[in-house]
């Protein structure tokens, strides 16, 4: 028999009204032997309609969405909303405390701790929580991303290919109305154990975004995330109002050709910027030797035809890392 969550919520999902709260998952520590994880959440209802989860922070150096959903669940106002809105702007709150991709207190990448366990690490607590106690209220998951430090990408809302065409259209429909600059078709590099996954699997419609990166937020790309946010809410009829329609080109992630990784360690050099052309064959980034001078750079060239998409952003890079997306 599964054991209940250790998750206990300050708020009641199914009162009317605004609340403002905490999901408080005890965690015994050094400095507070019965001290607590407590993750800030906003629920706000109006009766009986659709429900939307909204999540930012999943990983915690990725701030257009705790920016946008501080925000909203501030400003909400419930006479507006038909249904309930639950906003969590820090999903990894340990991890958003500290600034960095995973949890500082078990390396936990929040991302890939779906299901999770009741009895397990803190960040699969969490994930458990949401997998058993909020995902199944839902029926729109928003979850916010960008780049965190170590990717910077084009600005763009996107949804997965499904096998369940009535729920992909629902997402790709959700996808437009949020209106970014750019508009998504994606593949994942590696699906398992993410928030994303979990969500899909249970028939929601999942939709999420990449919207900048570099470890902070610019003025454009928070504007994208609050005023698409709005849209969204709006779209699925769960905040009056009309969506604020803006242009969005559609983009294309067809093959794993999308993606390059670097095979040695070096000073990354990007030879594309950002939304430029990108054609096969074409050099579009270069890893320079560090470890004595007179080395040629290694020249890495397109697999495909498109766009650059993302790129590595800080100045060295690994082997293995990622150093280019690019997208048709």
């Amino acid at each position: 028999m599964l054991k209940p969550s250790p998750v206990a919520p300050t708020v009641d999902f199914d009162r009317n009204g605004v609340q403002h709260g905490f999901l408080r998952l005890p965690y015994s520590r050094d400095d507070s032997a019965w001290g607590s994880v407590m993750i800030p959440v906003c629920v706000v209802r109006n009766g009986n309609g659709p429900t939307a989860l909204l999540t930012g922070a999943n990983h915690g150096d990725e701030y257009e969405g705790p920016l946008a959903l501080y925000e909203l669940a501030r400003t909400l106002d419930p006479d507006a909303v038909s249904g309930t809105v639950i906003i969590v702007p820090a999903m990894n709150y340990p991890a958003f405390r500290a600034g960095t991709r995973t949890s500082p207190i078990d390396r936990g990448n929040m991302n890939r701790s779906f299901p999770g366990r009741p009895d397990g690490t803190v960040t699969e607590k969490i994930a458990d929580y949401f997998q058993r106690e909020l995902l199944p209220r839902a029926d729109l998951v928003f979850d916010f991303h960008s780049g965190g430090r170590t990717l910077d990408f084009l600005p763009y809302c996107a949804a997965h290919i499904l096998p369940d065409k009535a729920q992909e259209a629902k997402a790709f429909a959700a996808v437009e109305a949020f209106a970014a600059p750019y508009s998504m078709k994606m593949l994942e590099i590696d699906a398992v154990g993410m928030y994303d996954t979990a969500a899909e699997d249970m028939g929601k419609v999942f939709v999420t975004t990449e919207l900048g990166g570099g470890g902070t937020a610019r003025a454009e790309t928070v504007r994208i995330a609050r005023r698409g946010i709005a849209n969204v809410l709006r779209h699925a009829g769960i905040v009056e109002g009309a969506t604020a329609k803006s242009e969005t080109r559609w983009l294309d992630m067809p093959s794993d050709d999308c993606f390059i990784f670097a095979e040695d360690d070096g000073l990354f050099e990007t030879m594309v910027d950002l939304g430029e052309d990108v054609r096969e064959g074409m050099i579009i980034a270069r890893i320079h030797p560090i470890g004595r001078t007179g080395l040629a750079p290694q020249e890495i060239r397109a697999k495909m035809s498109g766009i650059l998409v993302a790129r590595h952003f800080p100045g060295l890079i690994k082997a293995g890392d990622c150093m280019s997306v690019l997208a048709q």
